[in-house]
């Protein structure tokens, strides 16, 4: 039987060095539509600030499947990965949050206020199934619940290929689910260099400008220096430990200057312009 391909396009395009360009969106089924024509390599439905509604996520899921661009891809998975970010922050230790929304499908979970190692092995953690510890990549031992019908199906693989495949990257090299985790905190940042070497797992550390110039006491400044020079540290961390990092607010002005300090998960907004998209796919060299 071939083998099955890359699933999470968002996971092919780091894997490929490539920057991954992803949009937050409400969870809005136009919304949707719009997003799956468009080149992006995932979608982050936001559900921190939006209503936690299971059943719109499901339905803005289904709508994001052409079947015109799966006969022409020679792949059941939509082009534009899907992912979502929960509304529980990582010290809230919610796992029944991600086990609902793995359970339909989504290639990737958003944690907001990840801050601890504790909090990091947790969110890696519910979002993998249980194995032995004989097995192949154990640390961190799974935690998912098992329920795989829904998700296998939208996958478009058998139940055991998707216990195969519903693993999180670059643990497994070959998962499709990604973690992300979002640093907001002065706290996190202080903490992020033992999170990246002592959990692994993680697949993106998205910055949460907001609430860490919050935090700061600079809300939304995001060019006052100390903020800025926290950016940085961040990015810096993360180039030290090989894991992505993430810039949440990427505009058309500023897609160049980002690609050129090392961002590897870039999020243009909004998603009723690709202006951003557009520029920053040119200048990476994927237009």
């Amino acid at each position: 039987m071939a083998e099955i391909p890359r699933l999470n396009s968002a996971i092919k395009a780091l894997e490929q060095s490539n920057p991954a360009f992803v949009t937050f969106s409400a969870p809005e089924i136009g919304a949707a539509q719009s997003i799956a024509a468009a080149p992006y390599d995932g979608v982050v439905f936001e559900m921190e600030h939006n209503p936690y509604d299971i059943r719109l996520l499901r339905d803005c899921m289904q709508y994001m499947l052409d079947r015109r661009q799966i006969v022409q891809s020679a792949t059941v998975a939509p082009a534009v990965a899907p992912m979502v970010r929960i509304p529980p922050n990582g010290g809230e230790m919610s796992q029944w949050v991600a086990k609902q929304v793995l359970d339909i499908g989504v290639y990737g979970i958003v944690w907001p206020h990840v801050s601890t190692v504790e909090e990091a092995r947790n969110a890696v953690a519910a979002c993998r199934y249980p194995r032995p510890p004989s097995a192949p990549y154990f640390e961190p031992p799974g935690q998912r619940g098992d329920a795989p019908r829904t998700a296998a199906r939208y996958w478009g693989i058998t139940q055991p290929e998707y216990y195969g495949r519903a693993d999180v990257w670059p643990l497994n090299p070959r998962g499709e689910v990604l973690v992300v985790i979002m640093c907001e905190e002065v706290r996190a940042i202080k903490n992020l260099p033992r999170m990246l070497k002592e959990v692994p797992g993680i697949g993106v550390v998205l910055i949460g400008e907001g609430d860490l110039s919050q935090d700061m006491g600079f809300p939304r400044q995001y060019d006052h220096p100390p903020v800025a020079a926290a950016i940085d540290e961040i990015l810096a961390i993360c180039k030290e430990h090989n894991v992505a990092c993430g810039h949440p607010h990427v505009d058309s002005g500023n897609v160049e200057t980002l690609l050129n300090k090392g961002f590897r998960w870039l999020m243009p907004a909004p998603t009723q312009s690709f202006a951003a998209l557009e520029r920053g796919r040119k200048l990476s060299g994927r237009a």
